[in-house]
């Protein structure tokens, strides 16, 4: 996967680590990030063991939603890159629907914002590039 542009987006007190993969043209967002946004949980082991405890439960129901993550390198607290479980907009639309919180139609909302903030990105940078001319 071919990694463009890696970064932190803010979801109220929550920093969420993502990835753009210019090759796909989608936004990777951690798991473990989103999780800890939707339970309030600012403690990032108790968001970890909340997604390990959901994504055993996922397995042994025979979800996709598991298979659809990836693994990528994304910076942790302490400035060093470790895998990260990370999965695409959609993806992660369909986790938001399995915690109960009542951060989810925020987060799908916030969502949102992130994915026509790239469509303005790129619409700016193909405006701004200069056109070629056809000297005849």
């Amino acid at each position: 996967m071919e990694q463009d542009q890696n970064s932190l987006a803010i979801f109220e007190n929550f920093k969420i680590r993502r990835l753009y993969d210019e090759k796909k043209e989608a936004w990777y967002f951690s798991v473990i990030d989103i999780v800890a946004a939707l339970t309030e949980q600012l403690d990032f082991k108790k968001a970890q063991s909340y997604w390990t405890t959901l994504k055993n439960r996922l397995k042994k129901e025979g979800s996709q939603l598991v298979t659809n993550c990836d693994k990528l390198k994304m910076m942790s607290a302490d400035g060093k890159f470790y895998k990260t479980d990370v999965a695409d907009v959609e993806t992660i639309l369909r986790l938001v629907q399995l915690v109960p919180s009542k951060k989810a139609e925020p987060i799908k909302l916030w969502l949102a914002k992130v994915g026509y903030e790239r469509m303005q990105e790129i619409t700016f940078s193909v405006i701004a590039r200069p056109q070629a001319v056809a000297i005849l």
